[in-house]
Order: structure tokens, then C-alpha cells, then sequence
């Protein structure tokens, strides 16, 4: 059974249909070599003889990329995703908040060349080629940025660098450290400290006060509610721990 292709490569497929250069028709020969790079895709097709065909795709330029790399580190998720090897499904607007499109979105984008002598565009050797490169677009979401003028090494030591060159925290933020406040942290109110804010005043809540506050359990011990049968559990913790 086939596996689904991911969404990134459905969507390639629908935007290469969308402009027409991507036809219904099967491809024909085989597929014997393919490189893709920069604004381009080179690849030679045997079908009888070998054939050459070439792919073009309008590459962005520096501040463009600029722009799109400031834009994708501006959203943690986004950056955490592209890290882990995958293509974010908002990546389409983010690229469009800088105005530009991260798939073809005109055939003007789109240059077409195939050595043999047919005379339709695309020929049976190019639609060969665009179902490779799709297959390399499936397995690899970073081939539609590769040919937009940014590598997958590029593009994330670029992420990283924001990351790290990220202005740091307010170094007068003076709040303690979790360690420092655990012993009121079951006060009724604020931790001393906090925002320079006093403990409300108040009754200490009790360890099994969050028993009182979770929905019922689905589940029962026998005849036994689940919640009672966990409260001496609790009441035994703030004995551990203090009253």
C-alpha cells in the first residue's frame, strides 16, 4: 500500500498543476540523475539516448531571504519544526507576509528545456523529471527551499544564529528562582518576592485541596471513589513536607 505523501509535497503537486506545467500525462524514460540547486533543476533522462533536461525556478535574493529568515525565526514553533527536519504547514504565510510565495505561483516563475526534439512542452521527459523531483520534495521538504536560493544547511545555521544572537533577558529581573520559593509555594497567594509582592493573606491550601478542584473520575475502586481512595496519599505528602 502506497503511503501518503506529505503535505508538502501534495501541495507542490497541486501548485505545478495550478500553472500547467505539470501535465497528467506519464512520464517517459528514466530518470537516471538529478541535481537541484538554486533557481534550477538539472537532470538527464535515458529514453533510447540520454536526454537533458533543465527546470528553472525563480530563486530569491539575499534581503529577500533576509526578510523570510527574520519572519521564520519570529515564530518559536515555525523554527522548532524546520530544526527537526520538517516544513511547517504556516510556512506559505509566512513567506507571504513578505510577499512571496515558497511554491511556483505563476508560469511566468517557471522556465522549461529539454534536449530532444519534441515539440510540446513540457515533453514526456520533463513530466519524468517533475515526478522525480516531487519524490525528492516528499522526502526532503527542504528541495522547494533549495530551489527558492537556500539550502537546508544554510537556512538553519541562519535560524540558529538568530536564535542565539536573540536579545537576552533583562538582566535587572530580579524574581528568585523556583528552588528559592517552593516552601510558600502552597501559601494561599503570591510567593515572597515575586514581582516584589507580598503572600496574600489567606488560609494555606492543602495538599489535597486539588482533589476538591479535578472532575470526577470516570473509574471507581470497588465501591470506592478514585479522588477519597488518593487523599490520605496526599495528607501523607504535606506531613512529609510540613503543614
Amino acid at each position: 500500500m502506497t503511503e501518503p505523501l506529505p503535505w508538502w509535497a501534495t501541495r507542490f503537486i497541486r501548485a505545478l498543476t495550478a500553472i500547467g506545467v505539470l501535465l497528467p500525462a506519464k512520464g517517459q524514460g528514466r530518470v537516471v540523475s538529478l541535481e537541484v540547486g538554486a533557481g534550477r533543476v538539472d537532470a538527464e533522462v535515458r529514453d533510447g539516448r540520454p536526454y537533458q533536461v533543465r527546470i528553472g525556478l525563480t530563486a530569491f535574493g539575499k534581503s529577500d531571504w533576509a526578510a523570510i529568515t527574520h519572519a521564520l525565526a519570529a515564530k518559536a514553533s515555525t523554527t522548532v519544526l524546520l530544526l527537526s527536519g520538517e516544513l511547517p504547514r504556516d510556512v506559505e504565510q509566512i513567506f507571504k507576509a513578505v510577499r512571496l510565495p515558497v511554491f511556483p505561483s505563476s508560469a511566468r516563475e517557471v522556465s522549461l528545456d529539454c534536449t530532444c526534439p519534441a515539440v510540446e512542452v513540457p515533453c514526456g521527459h520533463l513530466n519524468a523529471v517533475f515526478s522525480a523531483l516531487v519524490a525528492r520534495v516528499a522526502d526532503d521538504p527542504f528541495t522547494v527551499l533549495a530551489l527558492r536560493g537556500r539550502d537546508r544547511e544554510t537556512l538553519l545555521e541562519e535560524l540558529k544564529n538568530r536564535l542565539v544572537s536573540a536579545e537576552p533577558l533583562d538582566p535587572d529581573d530580579r524574581s528568585p528562582a523556583l528552588t528559592d520559593v517552593m516552601d510558600t509555594f502552597f501559601d494561599g497567594g503570591r510567593a515572597p518576592g515575586l514581582d516584589g509582592a507580598a503572600p496574600l493573606p489567606g488560609p494555606r491550601t492543602t495538599f489535597d485541596a486539588v482533589l476538591d478542584q479535578a472532575p470526577p473520575f470516570a473509574i471507581t475502586a470497588g465501591s470506592e471513589d478514585v479522588a477519597e481512595l488518593l487523599r490520605p496519599a496526599y495528607r501523607a505528602l504535606a506531613g512529609e513536607h510540613g503543614t
